[in-house]
């Protein structure tokens, strides 16, 4: 469909682009590491934005890595979309008395799904991803087929899974931007958020006159102002794994750092960092109407920045051709087209614009369907595009017990 070109104030440039841009992921605003201004210990590190995707800090984070029980972020998240959370999940032979950390759930024993994500995700259990992997997937590596295939639909090109659990194995391994994106992703999922936060949790017992009682191994929960998940992780060849979220003046954070034996601190390091120098700016807001036009944006959109970025946004509006214009106007909400965001040259996400008074509820499927993405983690679309170099990527096979 031909687009109409046309000014906005004195920021907007002339564009010519086609109605694929619509609905096509755009790449973020260049990702600047400023490693000088924070260092860790740790061999890879992350740090995201999760409303913008942003990545606003990253040391050797594609390469590549063990990951021991962060394996258990994907797990949950694949097992909360795919599965019943009200289903019984049955203990059989291969989880029970799985090796490294553990529920201790017994052969034949049955727990609701939903208990059995709260105890993989905050006692890191073995036998629980072993037992959820059977469940939802039909079979451990019926399991590990839908990991890796949300992974490639994520556009996570140097993951790749082998296990639910995080046991050290070829062929089982991720990086820390992948990991950063993965984790953003599933905290917009609101059974994720709350079981990662939930600092202790009691669930029935069938053998003992006690309930289960679980208390969070993340001591970022404790230690961290406003933090709010979200795994950790440990095998003798993986070492300390950390991934912690935290919430602080409507902004959320994640922090991610793999082979560091100062994980605590450094994640106190780098969520400071990423608050103090990339506060979340609201830069449109639903309802607000584009200067020149009988215009309104039909979402919120806000975006970390430094200071001194603000000023560099600049904004370009892609209107449908006035061919048939009205006719789509009326099926769709009154959407007349897309106000494309750039900080600078990069663009760093985009607002559907309809006409004033006609925006569809937020709660809408149709607004629904760009919630997720009204902003972009960076080079997602390059990442899908290269899913195919991860067959390059190996580790040995040795096994390792994930202690987490």
């Amino acid at each position: 469909m031909n687009m109409k070109r046309v000014n906005f104030g004195t920021s907007l440039a002339l564009v010519c682009i086609s109605l694929l841009l619509l609905f096509t992921p755009i790449a973020a605003a260049e990702t600047e590491t400023e490693q000088e201004s924070v260092s860790t210990h740790a061999k890879a590190a992350a740090l995201i934005d999760v409303e913008s995707g942003r990545i606003l800090y990253s040391s050797h984070a594609d390469e590549p890595m063990l990951i021991a029980s962060l394996t258990k972020i994907m797990t949950a998240i694949v097992a909360i979309e795919n599965g019943d959370l009200s289903s019984k999940v049955k203990v059989g032979k291969n989880a029970f008395a799985k090796e490294g950390s553990s529920l201790f759930l017994r052969q034949g024993e049955e727990m609701t799904l939903e208990n059995m994500l709260y105890g993989l995700m905050l006692r890191s259990g073995n036998d629980a991803a072993t037992a959820i992997a059977e469940h939802v997937g039909g079979s451990e590596e019926g399991f590990v087929y839908l990991m890796n295939a949300k992974a490639e639909a994520l556009g996570l090109g140097h993951t790749h899974f082998a296990n639910p659990h995080g046991l050290d194995a070829k062929e089982h391994y991720s990086t820390a931007n992948d990991l950063a994106e993965l984790t953003a992703y599933a905290l917009h999922n609101p059974v994720f958020k709350d079981i990662v936060k939930t600092q202790m949790k009691t669930a029935d017992n069938p053998y003992d006159k006690w309930d289960y009682k679980w208390s969070n191994k993340n001591k970022m929960l404790r230690l961290y102002d406003g933090a709010d998940g979200v795994k950790t992780g440990y095998t003798k060849k993986a070492l300390r794994c950390l991934v912690s979220s935290a919430s602080r003046g409507g902004q959320q954070l994640v922090a991610v750092t793999l082979n560091d034996g100062n994980d605590w601190n450094d994640h106190a390091t780098l969520l400071n960092f990423g608050f103090n120098r990339f506060p979340l700016k609201t830069i449109i807001e639903r309802g607000e109407k584009l200067k020149g036009y009988e215009l309104a944006a039909g979402l919120n959109f806000s975006y970390p920045l430094k200071q001194g970025e603000q000023e560099r946004i600049v904004t370009e509006l892609v209107l449908n051709s006035k061919r048939g214009a009205k006719k789509r106007a009326d099926k769709n909400f009154g959407l007349r087209g897309t106000l494309v965001l750039k900080l600078g040259n990069a663009p760093i996400g985009k607002v559907p614009v309809y006409e004033p008074g006609r925006l569809p509820p937020e709660t809408s499927p149709y607004m629904e369907k760009y919630a997720s993405t009204s902003a972009y983690p960076a080079d997602t679309w390059l990442q899908a595009a290269s899913s195919a170099l991860r067959a390059l990527f190996r580790f040995g096979a040795e096994g390792g017990v994930s202690h987490d």
